[in-house]
């Protein structure tokens, strides 16, 4: 999801947005290829999990549509709720410090929670698991609308609420990224993905932050009250997706006995290590970006002077790029050189903040934001479903919990440094210093050739082509 700052890297199934073993592993780690598969019902050697019904080739399959439907109906709700979280805040607070502090309460868990949930996702019925989290999110934010028709709702009610939408979506994130390789084929992976965020991002950024901002004047507990019905939506479209999507377990083993497993993997595999550590440092630049940009843009007195509702349809500008790069990114994995693209994707990212420091003039400003949109979706794409080729399905949901651990562990910490930077040096240091950030991963970009890739796919299914 919810998804966090507008494209944010690796938000797949919200996202977001798994890896293999890495040729290129340090002195003295494992590299003997492992198991693709363990048997799992409704697995990707049977596309949509539908109980024997064939699935057409080159179909996706219901189950898989059922699951985007659900996906999208939930963006949605995020889209909604990360736009109406700001702007509700700023009417009771104008401190940089405590609106950035709300991007804070929903990223934080996925310190304290990545790992659980990534255990979780592999021990439990991973569809399931998606329906519980949905339904914890529709009790918790119906009880932010009842509290805010009695008014006895603040800013700390918000980050309660923030924090509590946070923990669930650690559940359901990692769960819908895991599921996939369940789901479809895995030489379907790359269209199923761009598919998904298409649809995630459609939702999540082009057209919930603009009903965001409608729904934000027509009230705070009308803007609160659509993503409850979206969230209860998305439940109903999974609970149509057939089959059981629980990894078979060969053994009893202890939570803490699976996390260090899926933990060794990932540490282990030099490729995975390194790109989780980059997807680190965008997320961190651009949750510091994000969680004050409302006070660069919006009201009289802010820089760019727009209204909420313009606001929201700046940043679909963002969300349009990424729609642009999720139906491209599967011609661009097929047509260039994997390593050069990613480090391409970087480039444009330091782009789309670069230009906050020297103008202010909008069209600029969102064509930037669109070219940023488009390398990130294409960043999602291509690592997601690399992830998901090399990581074996019983290790999935952990590999990508720790992934995300490291991904998206700095997002918290880049919302906190956004609000202490711009509360003592101001809003252009902010964007100066995320620019350099971002910049600064072309030096990590060295272990990330193509090469390296084949060499992580072969050894993963040494059986198969690679790509």
């Amino acid at each position: 999801m919810c998804n966090s700052p507008p494209m944010t890297a690796d938000n797949a199934g919200h996202s977001a947005p798994a890896t293999r073993p890495d040729a290129q592993s340090p002195p003295g780690t494992t590299t003997e290829a492992v198991p693709r598969r363990t048997e799992v019902s409704g697995s990707a050697s049977e596309p949509s999990g539908e109980r024997g019904k064939p699935v057409p080739a080159g179909s996706l399959g219901s189950s898989f549509w059922w699951l985007w439907t659900s996906s999208s109906l939930s963006n949605l709700a995020d889209g909604i709720l990360k736009i109406a979280l700001p702007l509700v805040a700023v009417q009771l607070t104008r401190s940089p410090t405590l609106i950035a502090g709300l991007t804070v309460a929903l990223t934080l868990p996925w310190l304290f929670f990545a790992l659980p949930a990534g255990a979780l996702a592999d021990r439990l019925d991973r569809r399931r698991a998606m329906i519980g989290a949905n339904l914890v999110r529709v009790t918790v934010l119906a009880g932010l609308v009842v509290s805010i028709v009695f008014d006895v709702g603040s800013i700390w009610v918000l980050y309660a609420i923030a924090l509590c939408i946070g923990i669930t979506e650690t559940i359901y994130d990692t769960s819908a990224q895991s599921i996939m390789p369940q789901v479809v084929r895995r030489d379907q992976l790359p269209r199923a993905n761009g598919r998904l965020y298409a649809a995630e991002l459609t939702t999540n950024e082009f057209v919930g932050p603009p009903l965001a901002g409608v729904l934000a004047v027509a009230g705070a507990a009308v803007a609160f009250a659509a993503p409850v019905g979206l969230w209860a939506a998305a439940v109903a479209a999974l609970l149509l997706v057939r089959g059981r999507f629980r990894v078979a377990r060969t053994k009893q083993t202890t939570m803490r006995a699976d996390i260090a497993e899926g933990l060794r993997f990932l540490w282990n595999r030099r490729l995975l290590r390194t790109l989780a550590v980059l997807v680190g440092m965008h997320n961190f630049a651009a949750n510091a970006v994000f969680a004050v940009l409302v006070l660069y843009a919006v009201g009289p007195e802010s820089a760019l002077g727009l209204s909420a509702p313009a606001f929201g349809l700046l940043m679909t500008a963002t969300a349009a790029g990424g729609l642009a790069g999720s139906f491209i990114a599967e011609w661009v994995e097929r047509t260039f050189d994997r390593g050069w693209t990613l480090a391409a994707t970087i480039l444009c990212g330091a782009i789309q903040f670069g230009v906050l420091v020297v103008t202010t003039d909008l069209i600029l400003i969102a064509a930037a934001f669109f070219l940023g949109g488009a390398a990130t979706m294409i960043w999602n794409v291509l690592t997601v479903s690399l992830r998901q080729r090399i990581v074996p399905d019983h290790l999935l949901g952990r590999v990508n919990s720790g992934y995300r651990l490291l991904a998206w562990g700095t997002m918290p910490l880049g919302a906190a440094m956004g609000g202490i930077l711009a509360q003592l040096f101001g809003l252009s240091t902010v964007f100066l210093v995320m620019t350099i950030v971002l910049l600064a991963k072309l030096i990590g970009m060295r272990g990330v050739t193509t090469s390296a890739i084949v060499a992580a796919e072969q050894q993963a299914n040494p059986t198969e082509p690679s790509r």
